[in-house]
């Protein structure tokens, strides 16, 4: 990304060494574009949660997703920016396995496991997020979820290790994990995710 704006900051300071209108025109066009995209990877950089998790409420058979979104077109815009809380039916989600090639170094493969949030009753998916960044990774934790919401905790395999909490993590060497915001559920979706309806 330093790359690009530095690449159109340069194009905009070349464009300013030619006389005319025109020449004025393509320099301040960069000079804005490297500008936004600057901005952009700022705010990307510095308002992206530590994690994105999601909570399986099996006494509701409810998921709650907590999820960043972004918006490029609408760089300084606070509701178009930021964290957002969705709950979905348990009955309604399905999992989606997706591959793609994508623009890496190496001209790599991209895979993941969707969960779709489908229309009741349909098979129309209205909503999707991540769920896993492999195949392998989402065949297990989509197991797991199956038998927690189907047979409760007991049928969940003991782990080696007890899960990652990335919101203590402030002992890391890693600047950007340090300063990212921690995942603060809304109080009220923190309570409903953890209990049982009454």
């Amino acid at each position: 990304m330093s790359m690009a704006v530095f690449f159109t900051y340069a194009l905009a300071i070349h464009f300013l060494n030619f006389k005319g209108l025109p020449m004025l025109g393509l320099a301040l066009g960069c000079f804005l574009f490297g500008t936004a995209s600057a901005i952009w990877g700022w705010r990307l950089d510095t308002e992206c949660p530590r994690d994105e998790p999601i909570r399986f409420n099996r006494a509701r058979r409810k998921v709650y997703v907590y999820r960043f979104r972004s918006n490029a077109f609408k760089l300084f815009s606070r509701t178009e920016w930021g964290v957002q809380v969705d709950v979905f039916d348990w009955d309604d989600l399905h999992a989606e396995y997706c591959s793609a090639y994508g623009p890496m170094g190496t001209g790599g493969k991209i895979e993941m496991v969707m969960l779709a949030v489908r229309e009741p009753g349909t098979n129309i998916a209205k909503d999707r997020f991540k769920f896993a960044g492999s195949q392998e990774d989402g065949e297990s934790y989509w197991t797991i979820a199956q038998l927690f919401m189907q047979q409760g905790p007991e049928a969940i395999p003991a782990f080696d290790r007890p899960p990652r909490d990335w919101n203590n993590e402030d002992d890391t060497l890693n600047i950007a994990r340090r300063l990212a915001p921690k995942v603060k559920w809304p109080e009220h979706i923190d309570l409903e995710s953890r209990t049982a309806p009454c």
